[in-house]
């Protein structure tokens, strides 16, 4: 969602690369949300963070639970902001609870974004 939202807002300003400590496949919650918001994530793959993105990102945003402390070793002058989102991944309960949690996190993340101008 962060991805979809930084492309959304920052347009060609900014480049932007997504992955993570692991690759965990498309969640068609989270599309079906950002679709809901007129953003298109379909497109957009799960990967795993590589040494050359670390090495080319002059910023490094880390959402949800641990996955600060699991960030790889960045270079110097890498800036690194840390969101403390609860996955909506993770979240239990209803489908209509579920998808609350993952409404929550899209709205919190595009009021992250367009805040820091990532």
């Amino acid at each position: 969602m962060a991805e979809g939202w930084a492309r959304f807002l920052g347009g060609d300003s900014v480049s932007v690369q997504s992955a993570g400590i692991e690759a965990h496949g498309k969640n068609p919650r989270a599309i079906a949300v950002m679709t809901e918001a007129g953003i298109d994530i379909s497109a957009q793959e799960s990967t795993v963070v590589d040494d050359t993105m670390i090495a080319t990102a002059d910023v490094v945003v880390t959402v949800c639970g641990h996955a600060d402390e699991q960030c790889p070793v960045l270079p110097v002058n890498t800036r690194k902001i840390h969101w403390p989102l609860p996955d909506p991944a993770k979240a239990t309960g209803t489908e209509d609870e579920i998808m609350a949690q993952f409404r929550e996190t899209r709205d919190q993340v595009k009021i992250r974004v367009k805040g820091k101008k990532v």
